[in-house]
């Protein structure tokens, strides 16, 4: 049976390579890509969409964090729910509103992508730091009360690392869309790959419309493999919850 999943894999896999030359062959993007003088010009799209996505998501990442660990404090518990309500307002708004509201005040280019990429960005991260910390059992809080820990090492050794997979699942969620939302920043005159595909769907060249979108699928990918490496570094193995 194995064996024979196995065959299936990878005739699934060949059919796909072919099926996705084809296509690259009839939409001229094979034929685009041969061409030197549009590498420089693809590369340059890709750095400043990895730019914009990673300086957004270390902001993010920061805020979300930070905020959902002072949410669980006890001083600040009572204020959570509002405070994720408050957070949440980022992505009840369609992400091009959003971008839009940032350029009226900020003007167009690379300020306002990177900041309404970071609103959207910061509600994953936090709730999942609120909801993972929260979870951690009062019994190894308790523990390490116990031992004569302070707040502070009961922080980073208990309640961190036991929500840590929680945390990184909402940065995973984050990562993702956050890649994908990066794309609309060209409108507002920020780069990106988003330059390619709007270019391609205005004049409808297939060509220049999958040289934007596959490698913004690939970077999405990435991002999601990125996500489970960072699990492994972070994450010991008896504190998975795939192995609990």
């Amino acid at each position: 049976m194995k064996r024979l999943l196995t065959k299936l894999y990878r005739l699934v896999i060949a059919v796909i390579i072919l099926i996705a030359g084809v296509t690259f062959e009839r939409t001229g993007l094979i034929e685009l890509l041969s061409d030197p003088y549009e590498y420089p010009v693809i590369l340059e799209l890709l750095i400043q969409h990895v730019y914009i996505v990673g300086l957004s998501m270390l902001i993010a990442t920061i805020i979300g964090i930070t905020a959902g660990i002072v949410l669980t404090r006890a001083r600040f518990r009572k204020y959570a729910g509002i405070c994720m309500y408050i957070i949440g307002l980022g992505q009840t708004i369609p992400s091009l509103a959003v971008l839009a509201l940032a350029m009226s005040f900020l003007g167009i280019g690379f300020k306002p992508a990177v900041f309404a990429l970071t609103i959207y960005s910061i509600l994953p991260i936090a709730r999942n730091t609120l909801a993972g910390i929260t979870a951690v059992p009062p019994e190894l809080i308790d523990a390490g009360k116990g031992m004569g820990m302070t707040p502070m090492k009961i922080l980073l050794e208990v309640e961190i690392p036991n929500a840590m997979e929680v945390i990184l699942t909402g940065f995973r969620v984050a990562l993702i869309i956050n890649i994908g939302t990066a794309a609309l920043a060209y409108v507002i005159g920020a780069g990106g790959l988003g330059d390619l595909i709007f270019t391609g769907i205005s004049l409808m060249q297939t060509d220049k419309l999958l040289a934007g979108a596959i490698p913004v699928t690939l970077l999405a990918l990435f991002g999601d493999f990125l996500s489970e490496l960072l699990g492994l570094v972070l994450i010991s193995k008896g504190l998975r919850l795939s192995n609990r």
